[in-house]
Formats: C-alpha cells, sequence, structure tokens
C-alpha cells in the first residue's frame, strides 16, 4: 500500500512538472479578458469557490493537521489532486480562487508556486479569477507583482485593478465580471449577475490598529459607483428589467459582522474558530446593505469555519480551507463551496433573469461528498428596490 501511494505521489509530482514546462511555453490567450461570461443551456451558472489553498512548493511540502495515516505521503500534490477531482466533478462555468492562494514563507519561487498552484484550473481550460489574502505577499513578489503574474497566466479573467478607477483605489484585485443571460434568450446581450472582486488586504499599516486589514473607503466607492452604473444597465433598453440584477461579492478577510454567528445560529455549517476579522469596522457591511444587490459575501482565512448566515438580508459565507499545507483539523475534510444560480424559465421555454442563487460544499473523501445544501437566496419582485 505504501509502495503504491509513493508511485502516485511520484506519478503525479512528474505530470505537474510537465504541465508547468508547457506552461512556461504556452502563449497567453489574447481573448482571455475579452470573453463573455453567460448562463448556460440549462439555465444555470456555477462556481466553484477555491479558499486558501496555501500552496508551496509541491512534493517536497508537508500537510499540516492531518490523520497519523496521512501524513508520510501528504504534501501539496494533495491539494493539485483535490481541486483536480472537484472540478471534473462539478464542470464549474468559473472557479474563483479567494486568497492565501500561496504562502509566501515557505516558497522558494513564488513564479513557480503560483503556476503550480492554479495549473488544475488551467489544464481545465475553464475560465477562472483569483484575489489576494494575507500570504501571497510573503515571497519574492510584492502584492502588485503577484497579481501581475496573475493576470498574464490562461484562461484568467483577473484583473489587476479596474481602468477606470486604477488612479484612486486601493489593493489589487478589484474587479467586477458580468454574467449574461442564456444564449438565444432576450437577455443574451444583458448582465443578468454581477460578480464583485475586492482586495481585502493583508494587514494593517495604520499606526495603533494592528491586526488585520480591511476593505477601504476608496474601494467601496468603486463597488457602489460600479453597482449603480449595472443596476442602470439592467433597466435599460433594449429589454428593459424590473427590480434588481442580483450579485456576489468575494474576498479573502472576513468582514466583523461574521462574528453574528455560532455553529448554533447559522443556516449551514459550523463555527470552530473565531472569526479574524479587522480590529476596526470598515463599514462596507453597511455600504453592501445599503446598495441591495449583492446577496451573498463569500470569504476564506479561517479555515475550519464553514458556514452560513444571514444578517440583514446578506448572506456571509465562508469557504472552508481547501489546501494540504493550510492548518486546519485532523479528520475534518478539507473543502470547497460551490454556488450555482439558476435563471427563471419563461414561455415558449426561453430563459429569463435569475431566479435563485443555491450552495454546497464538496469534500475530499472517497466520495467527494456534497454536504450543507442550502438556498440563499430566490428572487421577490416585488419586494426588490434599488437605493
Amino acid at each position: 500500500m505504501a509502495d503504491n501511494r509513493r508511485r502516485r505521489s511520484l506519478f503525479v509530482s512528474f505530470l505537474l512538472s510537465v504541465f508547468l514546462a508547457c506552461l512556461c511555453l504556452a502563449p497567453v490567450p489574447a481573448t482571455a479578458q475579452r470573453r463573455k461570461l453567460r448562463f448556460g443551456v440549462n439555465g444555470e451558472f456555477k462556481i466553484l469557490q477555491v479558499a486558501d489553498m496555501h500552496f508551496a512548493n509541491g512534493a517536497t511540502t508537508r500537510c499540516q493537521n492531518v490523520l497519523p495515516s496521512q501524513k508520510a505521503h501528504c504534501s501539496d500534490l494533495n491539494t493539485t489532486v483535490f481541486m483536480s477531482r472537484v472540478i471534473a466533478a462539478e464542470k464549474p462555468d468559473l472557479i474563483v480562487f479567494t486568497g492565501d492562494n500561496i504562502f509566501g514563507f515557505d516558497v522558494k519561487d513564488a513564479v513557480k508556486s503560483l503556476n503550480a498552484a492554479f495549473a488544475p484550473a488551467i489544464a481545465s481550460k475553464i475560465p477562472w479569477v483569483a484575489i489576494l489574502g494575507n500570504h501571497d505577499q510573503e515571497s519574492t513578489f510584492t502584492r502588485q507583482e503577484v497579481m501581475n503574474h496573475i493576470v498574464k497566466l490562461p484562461n484568467t479573467l483577473s484583473q489587476v485593478n479596474p481602468p477606470e478607477a486604477a488612479h484612486y483605489i486601493d489593493g489589487f484585485g478589484n474587479y467586477n465580471l458580468q454574467i449574461h443571460g442564456a444564449a438565444d434568450s432576450k437577455l443574451q446581450n444583458k448582465s443578468v449577475l454581477n460578480l464583485y472582486f475586492l482586495d481585502s488586504g493583508d494587514y494593517s499599516s495604520v499606526p495603533y490598529m494592528e491586526g488585520y486589514d480591511w476593505i477601504k473607503t476608496s474601494q467601496q466607492f468603486w463597488f457602489d459607483r460600479t453597482s449603480k452604473r449595472l443596476q442602470r444597465e439592467y433597466k435599460e433598453k433594449p429589454n428593459p428589467q424590473e427590480g434588481i440584477a442580483p450579485g456576489l461579492a468575494y474576498f479573502h478577510i472576513p468582514l466583523p459582522e461574521f462574528w453574528s454567528f455560532d455553529s448554533k445560529n447559522s443556516t449551514k455549517g459550523v463555527r470552530q474558530e473565531g472569526t479574524s476579522a479587522a480590529s476596526t469596522n470598515s463599514g462596507f457591511f453597511t455600504t453592501l446593505v445599503a446598495r441591495g444587490d449583492v446577496k451573498s459575501v463569500f470569504v476564506g482565512h479561517d479555515h475550519v469555519n464553514d458556514f452560513c448566515g444571514e444578517l440583514k438580508g446578506l448572506n456571509l459565507c465562508y469557504g472552508g480551507g481547501f489546501g494540504y499545507h493550510a492548518y486546519g483539523k485532523a479528520g475534518w475534510a478539507r473543502r470547497a463551496r460551490v454556488v450555482v444560480v439558476d435563471l427563471n424559465k419563461k414561455r415558449k421555454g426561453k430563459w429569463g433573469n435569475v431566479k435563485s442563487i443555491k450552495t454546497w460544499k464538496r469534500l475530499d473523501d472517497k466520495h467527494l461528498s456534497v454536504i450543507d445544501s442550502q438556498v440563499l437566496w430566490k428572487s421577490s419582485a416585488n419586494k426588490l428596490v434599488v437605493r
């Protein structure tokens, strides 16, 4: 059995090395940034969230907090295999990496580690995006250099920052994606789902205010302006829509409002550690609630929390720890969060606007078990108000 495991580890390491060699020679697709995302013919758009890979140096990087029976042959390659399995099982339309993609303190070469961390997503040819956590820049790259490298990788739709806000916005990796209606529907050229990605920073640089960073006023200003513009476009001709196009927001460090929940009052999932939010409340939760379009926030950072909870109409969800070099809990499977957004079906079988947002988690066990399925939001046009 031990020999079989060793052979499998060597084989996976060989395949990863071959892929990375090809990656270095592959040109970046010129159309990557212009690719239009849309709902499928089945009226669905599926997103896979990968939180906290903490990838380092591949086969030589050992796992943390695993069972004694796993220790001898567990490495970064377990993270790689898990990602390949869950991508094959779920076949998402978009893969979202929500920070701490690499664990900088242990990384010898940032380029090699980043390429290896994202390799399964790149190999799948599925569009993917990434934002930064608090550990990505702790190797040989600054935060800006990390994002500059990510945006050059194949099949990514990541952006360093929005062009219209690049001169004032804080951080690196603030951008949005529009998800258009299904092909051959009246909404095929209109964004019916808006995704927001924000850089929640790393550590506070404000004197006497220690701890983690937060989403700054400039980022909230950009979000507010972008949200208002997208809602105006949603209501404009051709095919003007009533109500709002819902949105989802992804970033790394949780908001202080995540403290509102525990394993008892959350809708699904568990709390097994505290919420490592900033020591100050930047007001982004209030900004999100005031706008009203974002229905769910998805974060990482606290690896053994994986709950969702609803506060003032906004779902706050952890992804749960994905990577094997990240701290975890022995016997508590690494996991990924899946989000599926469904469209309304109109007369004559045509797809309309968004009907519901659902989520579940996939565990890295023998069966890739699905747990904690829940509906996060359902459309109710009469109750929707945009400000």
